[in-house]
């Protein structure tokens, strides 16, 4: 272990660190909009700038290297002066519409300009403001908002490394720049398989979940840890809860956390697919078929039917397992075949 000092507390950090890892490590606060700790470094938007004793230029914490004995400061006002005008650029793009944007309260955008009091850019003038492209809602899964792409690259950077796609890239040069597919080529014409990863590391509202839409507000969310039942593969995925209305609003996954089997990765079922959970037309009583017919019964009378019809077909009935349940409950109901109703055929459906 080396030491720095860091805003004048002593941090330990192990060789080979970048400063913005050694201050997350020590919780001190630098802001950032083009890193993320699942991605590698692009040192491109200059908003984690810091000063360096000793160095007349200001160093971007994300990729300079912290070195033993180093004194370096997050905060003064050379700091905030510099990452003030940072923020302040983009903003001449950026649409201020906060109060309807579904990202509302958990933009890093709108934090980072919070925590430095700008309100709006000095450099705006009539006209500047991006309102050129369309709102793209053509897929069911997630939407397109381009108008308030401020070009950090996450979403690139996350195709290519973690889904290894390759659907999206800055298309154009200077203010014409774009995030989209090959030139000629549609989001549906191109690679992309709708699998969420651009959207979970998106700092604006650039990109967001279609099936979330008015579900409710990032502060009404209470946030779960859960194994996805998709498959039985295991991906961690986080479900958001709304505590007003008791019914999940949004479903995605912790690209931060290594101990997770995915790390951060989900397809497309398992981000989006959600929404039977609560439709209407789900089954919440179980029903009895009597001369061709439904009827409603009480989970008493029903289990004692299926406990009826087992013992009736003792061995000679077949079980049928699936895919969306653990290995755990799939061996168990290969046993319970095998042991209790005496009878080797199991099947799986490997389909889905």
């Amino acid at each position: 272990m080396a030491n720095a000092i860091i805003n004048g507390k002593s941090v330990e950090f192990q060789p080979g660190m970048t400063i913005l890892q050694a201050a997350r490590a020590a919780n001190i606060y630098i802001p950032v909009l083009c890193e993320h700790p699942a991605l590698e470094i692009a040192g491109a938007c200059r908003v984690c700038l810091v000063e360096v004793e000793n160095n007349p230029k200001l160093q971007t914490a994300c990729s300079t290297p912290i070195m033993d004995g180093m004194v370096i400061n997050t905060n003064t006002e050379k700091v905030r002066t510099a990452r003030k005008a940072v923020i302040e650029l983009l903003l001449i793009r950026h649409p201020l519409d906060c109060f309807s944007c579904s990202s509302n309260g958990k933009c890093e955008l709108q934090a980072i300009a919070y925590d430095l009091g700008i309100e709006k850019s000095p450099f705006w003038e009539e006209g500047d403001t991006c309102k050129d492209h369309k709102l793209d809602d053509s897929n069911p899964f997630y939407i397109r908002d381009l108008n308030k792409c401020i070009l950090c690259g996450r979403c690139i950077r996350v195709c290519d490394k973690h889904s290894q796609y390759h659907a999206i890239d800055f298309q154009n040069r200077g203010i014409v720049t774009a995030v989209q597919p090959p030139v000629g080529r549609g989001l549906e014409e191109s690679d992309c398989t709708f699998c969420g990863q651009c959207v979970a590391v998106c700092p604006v509202g650039a990109l967001y979940e279609k099936p979330a839409v008015g579900k409710g507000r990032p502060w009404e969310l209470k946030t779960t840890r859960t194994v996805c039942t998709y498959c039985g593969v295991g991906c961690e995925l986080l479900v958001q809860v709304n505590e007003r209305t008791g019914k999940i609003a949004n479903v995605t996954s912790d690209h931060t956390n290594m101990d997770s089997l995915n790390k951060g990765r989900t397809c497309v079922k398992g981000r989006f697919s959600w929404e039977f959970v609560n439709h209407p037309d789900r089954l919440t009583t179980p029903l009895i078929k009597e001369n061709g017919e439904f009827r409603k019964a009480t989970w008493d009378e029903a289990l004692d039917k299926i406990a009826d019809g087992l013992k009736a077909n003792k061995g000679k009935a077949g079980f049928f397992s699936s895919a969306r349940c653990t290995n755990e409950d799939n061996y168990l109901m290969q046993r319970f075949a095998r042991e209790v109703m005496g009878t080797n055929n199991v099947d799986h459906c490997g389909h889905l």
